[in-house]
Formats: C-alpha cells, sequence, structure tokens
C-alpha cells in the first residue's frame, strides 16, 4: 500500500516538471518563514534579543538559553556560529546595541559551559572577539577586549589542540600602541591593550598544548608594548577633580597596568624562558636610546630582578654582561648606563643566588677597564683614527671607569667573605707588575697604559676591601696577594702608592676606626677619639710573624720618598695606627717605636736628600704617633719622655709638629741640619724606660734598618749600585776565606756590657760602609765597576772550583795506598764489607 502511494507521488511530481525524488519549494518555504518550525536553539537565541536594544539582554530567554544549553550540550558550538552569524550582521549594520547584547549573552554562556564540546563554542567566540577587535569603533574594540579577557579568566576542562592567539598577541600590541586624537580614548584603548596581553598569557602560559607564548615572535611584540606604556607615565594627578578620586584615577594609569602585567609575565616564567623575556627588552632600550638617561632602564631591570624568581637571577645578570660586550663599541655613555644598570641588578640578585657569574661578572668588567683605557689613550675605537672614525672624548671614558669600579664595589659589597676573598685574588691578579709572570709594555704609549690600567685596578681593589670583615688576617692578606700587593708599593708613582696604602688601611681596619686618624695631630688624651680595641688573636699574631718586617720594610721606603704629599702621611699614620690596633703585640709595639725612631733618622740624616716639608712631615709623622702609642701603653715614664720632647718642639720647633705641617699653609724652616737633641726622640732614652715596664729593650737599642729583597729588583727607582753593593755585602759574609778561629773568650758581665754599649758604634760603621760601596758604584766610571765585578766573578770562580775538587775527591783508603803507574801514589778504596774497625765500634 505504501509502496503504491510512493509511486503515485514519483508520477505527479514528474508531471509538474520537478527533479526525481525533489519536494515543493512551497514546503521548506513555509516552515522558514514561521518561526515556530524554527530550529529551537535559534529560536531560543533570537528571544534573547529584545525589539528595543536600549532594553538590554531578556534574561529570562537567556535563563532558557542557558538551560537549553546545559541540558544538550552538543547543540552549544550551533549556537555560538548563529550568535556569530547574528554578531556579523549587526556590526555590518551599524546595530551596535545588539552587538553588546550578543557578547553579553556569549560571556554568560562561557560561564556556565564546561561540556567537553565547549571548544568549538570557544572557536565561534573567538570569531567574534576578533571581529569587533577588527573594528575602527573604539568601543567595539574595548567591549571585544572585556569578553576575552572574561575568557582568560575560565578554566577549561578539555584541552584544545588547534587554537591560536598570534592575531590576538598582534593586535592587542597594536591597541597598546595607540594614538588617538583623544586622550582619553586613548588611555581607555592603552589600556584594553594591556589586558587584553595580560589575558593572552594567563590563558597560555601555563598550558602545555597551546602556541608557546615565549617564543621571540610573540615576546618581540608583546614585552616592547608593555615597556612603550611604562615610558610613557600619564599625569594622573592633572585629570582628577578632587584628592578622594585620586586612587580611581590611578588604577586607569596605562603605566601601572603594564607595570603589574611585566611583573606576572615575568614571574610565570620558567628557567628557559628567561633569555626570551629579557632580549626585547634591551633591544627596547637599545632602539630607542633609553641607556643614557639610564632612570628608566634601572626602573625596568628593578621590575624584572624583583619579578622573577631568585635562583633565575644570574640568567639575568648573564644577559647584562653579554649585552656590555656587544655594545663594546658604542658610545661611553651608553656602556655606563648598562654598567650602573648591571650594578643594580647583580645588588639585587646577590641577595638570592649568583652562582658562578660572580667571576664571569667581574672579569666582564675588568675586561671593559681596559678597553676603556684603550680608548682613551688611542682615541679610536680601532687604534687609528680615520676620516670615518667616531672620535671618542675622554672625559666620558673616565665617566664610564668610574661607572664600572663603582660597580664592582657595590657588587662586591654584597658577596660574602669567601667570595669577596677570591674576587681580591682575581682583580690582584691583573694589575700589570715588572715581573717574569706580568710584563710591563714598553714604550711611551704602553708605559701610560700601564699605569692607567694599575690606578683603575686598585680603585677597584679599594673599592672591594672597603668594608671587607675578615677575622684573620691570615685569610684577608694572604701571602701570594699581599706580596704582590706590596711590590706595587715600590713603583715611582705617588698615585699607586697612595692606593696601596689605602686598600692595605681598609683590610687592616676591623672596627671602624680609620676616620679617626684621617688627620694627624698630637692630642694630650687620645680617649676623645673613642677608639674601638681588642687583644691581638693568635692567627693575628702569627700573620705579623711571618709578614711584619716586610711590612715594616715597606713603611720605611714609603716615608723616604720625595714625591709624598699630605695624603701620603695621613695615609702611613693611619696605617700605623691601626696596626698598632688591630695587630699589636709587645714584639709589634716595640719593633713600631724602632721604625718610626729611624724614619726620625732619615729626616735627620737626609741621605736621600728630600725636600724641606718632606723632612719637616718625618718629624711631625714621628711626633704624632710616637705620641699616641704612648697612650696606648700606658707606661707612664715613655708618656713623660714624649710629652717633654713636643712640648719642647711647640716652643722652639713647631715646624716639627703636625699641627703646623699638614696644613693649608705649613710653616717650615729653612735649616733642619743643626737640630739639638732636646727636640728628638732618643732611642736610648725610650729604652730605659720601656725596658723597665717588661718590654725588650735590647730590642729597642737595635737601630732598625731595613732588609732589602728581591723586591727592590722590580722597581725603576732602584740603581744597579744598591744591587751590587747587596751582592758584595752577601759575598763578603758568605765568603770561605775565614780567618782563623781566636780561642773563646770568656763571656762576663763587662764583656755583655762592651757589646751592648758599642753596638751603636759597630751600626754607625757598617752603615757608612754601605754608603761608601753604594756611592762608589754610582759615581764610579762603568770600567772600573766592569773590572771589580769581573774580579769578584773570578775570585768566586776559583773557590767553586776548590770546592768542587774537594767534593770530587775519593775517600782515602784504610788499608794505605798503592803505587799506581809512573810511580804516582793513588788512593785504593776497598768495599765497607772487608773493611777492619776497631772493636769500640761492634755493638
Amino acid at each position: 500500500m505504501k509502496g503504491r502511494r510512493r509511486r503515485h507521488w514519483l508520477q505527479a511530481t514528474r508531471r509538474r516538471g520537478l527533479p526525481g525524488g525533489a519536494r515543493p519549494a512551497e514546503m521548506y518555504g513555509v516552515c522558514g518563514c514561521c518561526g515556530a518550525l524554527r530550529p529551537r536553539y535559534k529560536r531560543l537565541v533570537d528571544n534573547i534579543f529584545p525589539e528595543d536594544p536600549e532594553d538590554g539582554l531578556v534574561k529570562t530567554n537567556m535563563e532558557k538559553l542557558t538551560f537549553y544549553a546545559l541540558s544538550a550540550p552538543e547543540k552549544l558550538d550551533r549556537i555560538g556560529a548563529y550568535l556569530s552569524e547574528r554578531l556579523i550582521r549587526d556590526v555590518g549594520r551599524h546595530r551596535y546595541g545588539y552587538v553588546c547584547i550578543a557578547m553579553e549573552a556569549l560571556d554568560q554562556l562561557l560561564m556556565a559551559c564546561h561540556c567537553q564540546s565547549i571548544n568549538l563554542f570557544v572557536e565561534s567566540f573567538l570569531k567574534m572577539v576578533a571581529k569587533l577587535l577588527e573594528s575602527e569603533k573604539p568601543n567595539l574594540q574595548i567591549l571585544g577586549t572585556n569578553s576575552f579577557v572574561k575568557f582568560a579568566n575560565i578554566e577549561e576542562d578539555t584541552p584544545s589542540y588547534h587554537r591560536s592567539y598570534d592575531f590576538f598577541v598582534s593586535r592587542f600590541s597594536e591597541m597598546c600602541h595607540s594614538s588617538h586624537d583623544d586622550m582619553e580614548i586613548k588611555t581607555k584603548i592603552r589600556m584594553s591593550g594591556i589586558k587584553g596581553l595580560q589575558g593572552v598569557v594567563r590563558k597560555t602560559v601555563n598550558d602545555e598544548l597551546q602556541a608557546n607564548i615565549w617564543d621571540p615572535q610573540h615576546m618581540d611584540k608583546i614585552v616592547p608594548s608593555l615597556l612603550f606604556n611604562l615610558q610613557h607615565v600619564e599625569e594622573a594627578e592633572s585629570r582628577s577633580p578632587s584628592p578622594l578620586q585620586a586612587p580611581e584615577k590611578e588604577k586607569e594609569n596605562p603605566a601601572e597596568l603594564a607595570e603589574r602585567c611585566l611583573r606576572e609575565l615575568l614571574g610565570r616564567a620558567a628557567f628557559g624562558n628567561i633569555k626570551n623575556a629579557i632580549k626585547p627588552v634591551l633591544i627596547h632600550l637599545d632602539n630607542h636610546s633609553l641607556w643614557e638617561p639610564k632612570v628608566f632602564a634601572i626602573r625596568c631591570f628593578k621590575i624584572i630582578m624583583y619579578s622573577i624568581q631568585p635562583q633565575h637571577s644570574h640568567l639575568v645578570i648573564q644577559q647584562l654582561l653579554s649585552h656590555l660586550d656587544a655594545n663594546s663599541r658604542s658610545a661611553a655613555t651608553v656602556r655606563a648606563g648598562i654598567v650602573e644598570v648591571l650594578s643594580e641588578a647583580a645588588v639585587i640578585a646577590a641577595t638570592g643566588s649568583v652562582g658562578p657569574t660572580v667571576l664571569e661578572m667581574f672579569n666582564t668588567l675588568l675586561r671593559q677597564l681596559r678597553l676603556s683605557i684603550d680608548y682613551a689613550l688611542t682615541g679610536s675605537y680601532d687604534g687609528a683614527i680615520s676620516l670615518g672614525t667616531k672620535i671618542i672624548k675622554e672625559h666620558e671614558e673616565r665617566m664610564f671607569q668610574e661607572a664600572v669600579i663603582k660597580t664592582i664595589g657595590s657588587f662586591a659589597s654584597t658577596l660574602p667573605t669567601y667570595q669577596r676573598s677570591e674576587v681580591i685574588l682575581f682583580i690582584m691578579s691583573k694589575v700589570p707588575l715588572p715581573s717574569l709572570h706580568h710584563p710591563m709594555e714598553t714604550g711611551k704609549t704602553g708605559e701610560n697604559r700601564n699605569r692607567l690600567t694599575q690606578i683603575m685596578l686598585l680603585k677597584s681593589l679599594l673599592q672591594v676591601s672597603t668594608g671587607f670583615q675578615c677575622n684573620n688576617m691570615m685569610s684577608a692578606l694572604p701571602s701570594n696577594f699581599l706580596d704582590r700587593l706590596l711590590s706595587t708599593a715600590l713603583m715611582e708613582d705617588a698615585e699607586i702608592r697612595l692606593f696601596v696604602l689605602e686598600i692595605l688601611i681598609s683590610f687592616i681596619d676591623r672596627h671602624g676606626n680609620r676616620h679617626k686618624f684621617s688627620t694627624i695631630s698630637t692630642l694630650s688624651d687620645i680617649s676623645v677619639l673613642k677608639l674601638k680595641v681588642d687583644k691581638c688573636s693568635r692567627q693575628d699574631t702569627v700573620f705579623m710573624k711571618k709578614h711584619s718586617q716586610q711590612l715594616y720594610r715597606h713603611i720605611y721606603l714609603s716615608c723616604k720618598e720625595e714625591t709624598n704629599i699630605q695624603k701620603h702621611y695621613e695615609a702611613l699614620y693611619g696605617l700605623l695606627a691601626l696596626i698598632s690596633i688591630e695587630l699589636a703585640n709587645e714584639e709589634v709595639v716595640v719593633d713600631l717605636i724602632r721604625l718610626v725612631l729611624a724614619v726620625q733618622d732619615v729626616a735627620q740624616v737626609n741621605e736621600e736628600n728630600l725636600p724641606v716639608y718632606n723632612r719637616c712631615a718625618l718629624y711631625a709623622l714621628g711626633a704624632a704617633y710616637l705620641n699616641l702609642i704612648s697612650q696606648l701603653t700606658t707606661v707612664p715614664a715613655f708618656c713623660q719622655h714624649i710629652h717633654e720632647v713636643i712640648e719642647t718642639r711647640k716652643k722652639e720647633a713647631p715646624y716639627m709638629l703636625p699641627e703646623d705641617v699638614f696644613v693649608e699653609r705649613p710653616r717650615l724652616s729653612q735649616n733642619l741640619d743643626g737640630v739639638v737633641i732636646e727636640l728628638l726622640f732618643r732611642q736610648s732614652k725610650i729604652s730605659e724606660v720601656l725596658g723597665g715596664s717588661g718590654y725588650n729593650s735590647d730590642r729597642l737599642c737595635l737601630p732598625y734598618i731595613p732588609q732589602l729583597t728581591d723586591e727592590d729588583r722590580l722597581s725603576k727607582r732602584k740603581s744597579i749600585g744598591e744591587t751590587i753593593s747587596l751582592q758584595v755585602e752577601v759575598e763578603s759574609r758568605n765568603s770561605p776565606e775565614k780567618e782563623e778561629r781566636v780561642p773563646a773568650e770568656e763571656i762576663t758581665y763587662e764583656t755583655l756590657k762592651k757589646a751592648i754599649v758599642d753596638s751603636v758604634a759597630v751600626e754607625e760603621q757598617e752603615r757608612e760602609r754601605r754608603r761608601q760601596v753604594v756611592e762608589k758604584f754610582q759615581k764610579a766610571p762603568f770600567e772600573e765597576i766592569a773590572a771589580h765585578c769581573g774580579a769578584r766573578a773570578s775570585l768566586l770562580q776559583s773557590k767553586l772550583n776548590q770546592i768542587f775538587e774537594i767534593t770530587i775527591r775519593p775517600p782515602p783508603s784504610p788499608s794505605g795506598t798503592i803505587t799506581a803507574a809512573y810511580g804516582q801514589p793513588q788512593n785504593h778504596s776497598i768495599p765497607v764489607y772487608e773493611m777492619k774497625f776497631p772493636d769500640l765500634c761492634v755493638y
């Protein structure tokens, strides 16, 4: 029956001219015009739109649509497609009220639905958001951004494998750079762009299935957009009608919003993503020339360092170091800006984990310091000035060098003691010294480069040593470091010697007493200084036993320099005072007194032909120090003697006291040769008064004579005569030719007394003999010196031959001798096991 009806229907359609199987158009046309016959999801969507868009979304119908979407999730994608179709049509017809209603409906559906089929709905949603963002209407752009931000805050239950946010990153970044004529609209668009970028980051940063937002193609758009808004800070207070509205207005500031977004972005960065996030910052600062004012650059990197995880700090430091190397030939102002930013970042990073970048950082900074010195000397970056060469300004290079030194000091001050010690040794190893391991450059240019390098490195070392606290001086001043540092003190340059003294003071001063000795004076009561004095520890005692003579020797030699100025004597006084406070025991006190008395002899005898000022300064230095040490030792007789001499000088020779010498206009005496003994501190008197208080009077009686060492060969100031006289003295003392021993003399009280009394005369004779030898080698003709040295060499060679002959001669035979050929006796040695020993040797 059914088949017959079907057959009749086909015949009727053929008669009407319709294709086989097709139904009349009226059948579907009627359904399309009749709302009751439309799909239910379309009817529900249409019902949420009111006749007048100003009435807003129909809430009851929206609830029905939401319930339908939750009941039939498979219809969600069709709902989204239909809403998208309506929205695109309304945008084209400029029916913006219905556009807002459609976006509101989409937002509510997104918030309510989290089913597995939401991905297709999201695609429709993103398509509609993109349509709004493409519009030229600011209100539509802001509307689309707000919807996207709401979507970004939703945690989806199902992952998406094919979703892309490239368009949104590009469009939001473009909105961040809006240049609309209306200031208020421009602000709103920029803030919408920042919020959109923040939404993209939140949506993608923790989803491994999404497009990697940390790729350079995205970071190169996001980071500069945020920095652009940070750079252009609006004056919010100018738009605030009243103070009560100020906080609300501040929230509308794009700069603060960009800063929050940047902090959130960096806070989510993993270890492998830090580089991609920092590189756009460096490029942005380069392109916009923001290193020279350096205020904005420092602010940016403070945000970065406080936002990232502490264990990632060293990655930022490495990026800055690499960027500094890449800009080695940039202007000095640019490099100085990078260095100061590095200084700020390094101080923050030091509170976390800096790791192996410590020495890398100092190595880079020292390398840049050396390059800057070369640039300043040559005047160009390539060493040769040509027509196309950029001329370098010396004062800008000096500014850069000071910035490097400041950075070295500020970063080193945050390091722990063990790392700081390594940095100190590392910097000292870079100081060029005239030795085999560190050859000096020759020529005028080479000498200037050596000198500038030494000064800059010593400045850096002084910055690192300032505030250095180490309980053990053996660790603070190890032998390899102290030897190199004191070798630098033998240089001719007065500035270098002053740096060495300041560095030593920084290391020795562990209780903050340095500033109390900044001026040299003879205080009648040193209690006003409120010195912090501790007992010398065992480790410090070992240090002084090992290195004290080395320190005394360099202090003595520094006092004899003609180029010394007031700062040098102030540093020497501070060094002597700090050794007395920090490292003094009974033996050290005795040696320091002997040293200062020897300095007084230098001013009195004046073998070095020192100027009048230097001689008066040495007298004043001795007075100030002996006044200090006498009150520290608290020996009344010692204090009385020092006080008497100082009072006598005040009346008869004020030019021998620091109050008249170390002033802006010193009052000097042109005649210092006839100084009476009452104006001098007498070694015999001091030995007598201190010996009665338990000090080693025998050692106090011996004048201090520095021992010359191999370090003198490093100094250009030492003549060949002094070196040869040292060799002659050693040879004369160690000569194998010795007189026959006289019978041992009986030691009695009179003998000891005579030896003590005559010791001073013997020392004077020895000193005079040395002076004559030195004068001979300085003034004698070269031929005479060569003949003398040749005779000495011949004598030495003959003695060596005698020693070799005795050494290689075979031992005598216990069994006698045998006669060799030609009737010559020959010693014959028999084996030990055949020798016959007397019974006394048998055990």
